[in-house]
């Protein structure tokens, strides 16, 4: 126990997961009877199933982030960056924010909600000159760079500088891949009468997965509809295309092949935050930590994880993916496990049936895949995923907000306006103007 009056449940990681631990302890607790705290590097939650509609401008960045403040009524917030975790001792060192100052956490209870990063697969270049997409700040800077691609390809002469400017490479098929696929026609679309010297022909988005088809772990029919739809709306669909290099001037396949792009977005896969990497904890083999049923973990009374960073095993064999859905059910559970561990009762373990996976595609079509393998498709599909996700998102504001963003999309065109939020950019612009660059 830590030395504190009151056990003490920490918490690391605001993503689904994290924020559905914290909610169900504010209602479980008794007061006085522990404190909680949840460490974050951002101070909000973001809904992720939306990120794509962002890049292509169909909703506003602030309207698909709820403040997590404003969702948790009694947790200690503590905004910063986790740098070590002392298993041993129940210590957790944090970063804060705005400078270089650390602070030591004490716990009883420590969950490990910490999600995953991109993957790059020890590829070369990939850091370097890909854009990834898991964060609020990746959909920014994917429009962006769109936006500033076609400023600079409406004035340029050189025919194959050109080509490599309006050609948008999209490296992964999964959800994430070919919803950024599907949003990007829509954007384009909506934004190409806007420059004089550039048609919507002139435009290529390429989707590359090594896999022989989209959405490769799930439903067969589903990887199927996205490529044959996405072709049709006109986006270069390569299977079976492996990656060996990726510079500033596009994706060098393993075959030989390469596709020049100026803008290359990639989503290929993720896995479990480096942070969990060096913890004496029982480790999966990408990382991931193993955790028993009830998402406690073997050895380490006290520790706990649930998420992406976790692998929880599945009753009916193997493990739960690491979803959203799944992440949002764990939650709640995990909590009244912690709570009945405090109480010397009896955890339970995690168990749940998914309802399916979906995906939208743009143009008014997705694609739903139920648990029974039926799939559907097209505007149906589309119009269940818009109905389930708004629904899903904390808050009737948000909700609103986002419900007006989609109506307003179908009346008026996408806006390119390009505003730069770059910290390093702005300071050395002061630095410029200051004299000292």
């Amino acid at each position: 126990m830590s030395s504190q009056a009151r056990p003490r449940i920490v918490i690391l990681g605001g993503g689904f997961a994290g924020l559905a631990v914290a909610q169900r302890l504010e209602s479980l607790l008794h007061a006085g009877e522990a404190d909680v705290t949840l460490v974050s590097r951002d101070n909000y939650a973001l809904f992720t199933p939306m990120l794509p509609e962002v890049s292509g401008g169909e909703l506003e960045a602030r309207h698909i982030v709820s403040p997590l403040r404003a969702l948790l009524r009694t947790t200690e917030l503590v905004l910063g960056e986790v740098r070590s975790i002392d298993i041993n001792g129940k210590l957790v060192t944090v970063q804060l924010l705005l400078g270089e100052r650390t602070t030591l956490i004490g716990y009883d209870h420590l969950v490990l909600a910490t999600g995953s990063v991109t993957a790059t697969f020890g590829i070369p270049g990939v850091a370097e000159h890909s854009i990834p997409f898991k964060r609020l700040e990746d959909a920014e800077t994917l429009r962006n760079r769109i936006v500033e691609a076609l400023e600079v390809a409406d004035v340029e002469r050189d025919p194959r500088r050109r080509a490599s400017l309006l050609t948008y490479a999209i490296v992964g098929g999964g959800y994430t891949g070919v919803e950024i696929a599907g949003e990007l026609v829509d954007f384009f679309r909506g934004i190409v009468p806007f420059y004089r010297t550039i048609k919507y022909e002139d435009i290529q988005v390429v989707l590359i997965e090594g896999g022989s088809k989209l959405l490769p772990d799930l439903l067969p029919k589903m990887g199927e509809y996205c490529a044959k739809l996405l072709t049709e709306r006109g986006v270069r669909v390569r299977l079976g295309a492996m990656v060996s290099q990726v510079d500033g001037g596009g994706v060098a396949l393993k075959d030989g092949n390469r596709i020049d792009a100026a803008t290359i977005v990639w989503s290929a896969g993720v896995r479990p935050s480096p942070l969990i990497a060096g913890l004496p904890l029982p480790h999966a083999r990408n990382g991931g930590i193993l955790v028993k049923g009830d998402m406690s973990v073997e050895q380490h009374p006290g520790v706990w994880a649930l998420g992406d960073c976790a692998w929880i095993p599945n009753p009916k064999g193997g493990f739960y993916p690491a979803t959203a859905q799944h992440a949002i059910r764990e939650g709640p559970l995990l909590a009244e496990n912690v709570v009945r561990a405090l109480r010397g009762e009896r955890t339970r373990p995690f168990c749940w049936q998914s309802l399916g996976t979906m995906a939208s595609l743009g143009g008014q079509q997705g694609v739903v895949g139920f648990p029974n393998g039926f799939v559907l498709t097209g505007f149906p599909a589309w119009w269940l995923w818009r109905t389930y996700y708004l629904l899903r998102i904390p808050g009737l504001y948000r909700k609103v907000r986002v419900a007006i963003d989609w109506l307003l999309a179908l009346i008026f065109p996408r806006d390119i306006a390009q505003i730069r939020v770059d910290n390093e950019l702005a300071r050395r612009d002061a630095l410029q103007e200051a004299g000292l660059l």
